[in-house]
């Protein structure tokens, strides 16, 4: 692909000039996307040049010196154009230009110098003139004042019509110049100064650059410097996903549609609005003699490195290894890949669903709780006159297993009558609040929410022989999951369309299927629309840098088209019309990617640890203290043994403590327990009476 030039620099006299812009004018050579710089002698003698000529000139940049305004250039030019309209009326000639006054200051000059040497001087000739002509310089005469002359000349400094007189190097310099941009006779967008380069202006609020430029064919924008020829674009063919590329033929015509197809042509329009610069192109599928597609997409990618291709448009991922041959724009739409596998039947449809909230570990922790706080409940209530825990050991065993229940469905009964124990049980009622609330919330979620879960989520146990993997024909999955994965390749099948991935999955591995399929996520999304009932996704998402359009390594057309992507995008009602039009929903954003969860969202027992914990240790501190014997017995035990010096005074001295003990503890115990008989023995009298 070569580039064609569309800047040109003229340097030539104004006759010629005249000629090749209005030949430049016909042939369509001012138009849009050209740009034309003349230098000095041309802009210092536009106001000579014929009004049409200059008129084919519009938008042309030049150079030229710079002239500062003054009084005695005003009246200078007011007199020229006075003798000027006498000695010429029908002149074409409306100003005068630079040239003419450097050759008026330059007569000034020459006249001051010789007005300091002439009166002191004899001007006679060192050498006579000989001949008579007028153009034989080799027998021109001699002055003796010429070395003089010249070198006051090169002295003289004075301010003139066109600015300060010096001459540098024997020639003349301007130190400012405008740039111009031909819009009638010039208009001045900067100026250049060896101090401070290119600015709008010459005072103290300088301001860096030029203003606003108007270039051939009334265009704002600035021009890329060179046309591109029609490219030749690789276009994938492909059966499946036609909502991303597809391949119509009519007869001799064939046709290319799909959102990646709209999406570069949005690119194109956005490159000739706003860019100033039009692409033509031509799409070639990439396909063999039976139509289908003619190897895989890094097979596409290389037909640019051998020139076969200008550049391929399509589903195309960004991916590192393909840089090596290639250049790719900013990508045009996000991506990542993951794993597609069946879904779950319909939980709500399971007779064993009011199981399934909580996991079996937090089902044997609550019942194990339940056990623990009875029998401590029993354990303080025992030895009282609370007949709801006397009687034969099969009452008393089915009053453990079946008091947490009593506490919930009869609360208006007293079913203690210690304070240690109604503590442990206000403890059992918070605890077993709390586990309900959790409880129903987590069913409601199950039975409203309808959430597919996947039949296989470990990625270790698909690297078995017993499973096989499949992948989208020709993308790049396939390479990952064999190096980077560790799949071996007889795992490893391709399919082509949505039809081959419902087939495949439903079969399963055993039936000549797979188990899972990977692939990048808007093409997961398009097969989910039309089988998600049935397949859901699972394990994590890895991240792509998206599709892009390549081309070749250091394509100048990479920025501008990568620039023209981002005003795309950025202009959401453009893209999403794009995607609705094919996709019905927006489908190339990651973050828009289905909920991938390969948890269970049942509660687990580690959820209600720290619950546990509490009520574990408020249930032993209310024993502790309710029951005393069960730890003072022990300690005075121990208490004995460290002070006692024989073993004969160490048995006989560890029996007296314990007796005083055991009367000490059961002597408010006898008082408490004479109070709950007088309450029973009153609660049983009031029930004979009512009888």
């Amino acid at each position: 692909m070569t580039m064609q030039t569309r800047v040109f620099i003229v340097y030539m006299n104004t006759a010629l000039a005249s000629r090749l812009f209005a030949l430049a004018d016909q042939n369509g050579m001012m138009s849009k996307g050209y740009a034309w710089i003349i230098t000095a002698g041309l802009s210092n003698s536009l106001n000579v040049l014929d009004s049409d000529v200059v008129d084919s000139m519009d938008g042309v940049l030049g150079v030229r010196s710079h002239v500062p305004k003054s009084k005695e250039l005003e009246s200078f030019d007011r007199r020229w154009k006075r003798e000027l309209h006498l000695m010429k009326p029908n002149s074409p000639l409306t100003g005068i230009n630079f040239s003419s006054l450097w050759a008026y200051d330059t007569i000034c000059a020459l006249a001051r110098a010789a007005e300091k040497i002439l009166p002191p001087t004899n001007p006679s000739f060192v050498k006579p003139n000989t001949s008579e002509s007028r153009i034989d310089f080799a027998n021109l005469g001699a002055s003796r004042i010429g070395s003089r002359l010249r070198d006051e000349l090169r002295n003289t400094r004075f301010k003139g019509l066109s600015g300060e007189f010096n001459l540098i190097n024997r020639q003349l310099e301007s130190l400012v110049f405008e740039i111009i941009n031909v819009i009638g006779n010039g208009r001045v967008v900067g100026y250049w100064t060896p101090e401070k380069g290119i600015s709008q202006n010459l005072g103290p609020n300088y301001k860096n650059g030029l203003k606003q430029i108007i270039w051939p064919g009334d265009s704002t924008t600035t021009p890329t410097g060179w046309a591109i020829p029609s490219l030749k674009i690789g276009v994938p063919v492909k059966l499946g996903f036609p909502e991303f590329v597809e391949q119509r033929k009519n007869g001799n015509k064939t046709t290319y549609t799909g959102f990646s197809i709209d999406v570069f042509s949005a690119v194109l329009e956005t490159l000739d609005k706003d860019l100033g610069f039009k692409v033509l192109h031509d799409f070639i599928g990439f396909e063999d003699e039976t139509g289908l597609m003619d190897g895989s997409y890094d097979d596409l990618l290389l037909q640019i490195k051998n020139k076969k291709f200008d550049a391929v448009v399509g589903d195309t991922t960004i991916v590192a290894n393909r840089t090596d041959y290639v250049d790719f724009t900013l990508p045009y739409s996000e991506s990542g890949w993951t794993m597609l596998v069946l879904a779950k039947g319909d939980n709500r449809k399971n007779m064993w669903i009011f199981l399934k909230p909580w996991t079996w570990d937090l089902w044997l922790t609550v019942g194990t709780s339940c056990i623990f706080i009875t029998i401590v409940i029993w354990v303080m209530e025992h030895n009282t006159e609370n007949t709801e825990f006397r009687g034969s050991y099969r009452r008393q065993l089915a009053m453990i297993l079946m008091f947490p229940f009593y506490a919930f469905v009869i609360p208006q009964r007293e079913l203690v009558v210690r304070d240690c124990s109604s503590f442990v049980l206000v403890v059992w009622l918070w605890l077993a609040f709390i586990l309900m609330q959790s409880y129903t919330a987590s069913l409601s979620s199950i039975l409203t929410v309808d959430k597919l879960e996947p039949t296989f989520d470990n990625l270790e146990r698909l690297r078995t022989k017993d499973h096989f993997i499949g992948f989208q024909s020709g993308c790049f999955v396939g390479n990952l999951l064999e190096k980077q994965f560790n799949f071996s390749r007889s795992q490893l099948k391709s399919y082509g369309t949505i039809q081959e991935y419902h087939e495949a999955l439903s079969n399963g591995s055993k039936n000549g299927g797979v188990t899972a399929i990977f692939d990048e996520i808007p093409y997961i999304r398009v097969f989910l629309k039309a089988y998600g009932s049935q397949y859901t996704t699972a394990g994590p998402i890895y991240r792509t840098v998206g599709f892009g359009f390549a081309f070749p390594k250091e394509s100048p057309l990479v920025s501008y088209f990568s620039k023209a992507i981002l005003l795309v995008r950025e202009n959401e009602t453009k893209m999403d019309e794009i995607e609705k039009r094919y996709f019905g929903e927006k489908v190339t954003s990651v973050t828009l990617a289905p909920t991938i969860s390969t948890g269970s969202s049942s509660l687990r027992a580690f959820n209600f640890g720290g619950l546990f914990i509490i009520a574990g240790i408020a249930t032993l501190f209310a024993i502790a203290i309710s029951e005393r014997y069960i730890w003072q017995r022990p300690v005075a035990l121990i208490r004995q043994y460290l002070t006692s010096d024989h073993p004969a005074n160490r048995i006989e001295l560890a029996a007296q403590p314990t007796a005083e003990m055991d009367a000490g503890d059961h002597s408010p115990e006898v008082h408490q327990d004479s109070g709950n008989s007088g309450r029973i023995s009153g609660r049983i009298k009031e029930d004979i009476a009512v009888e």
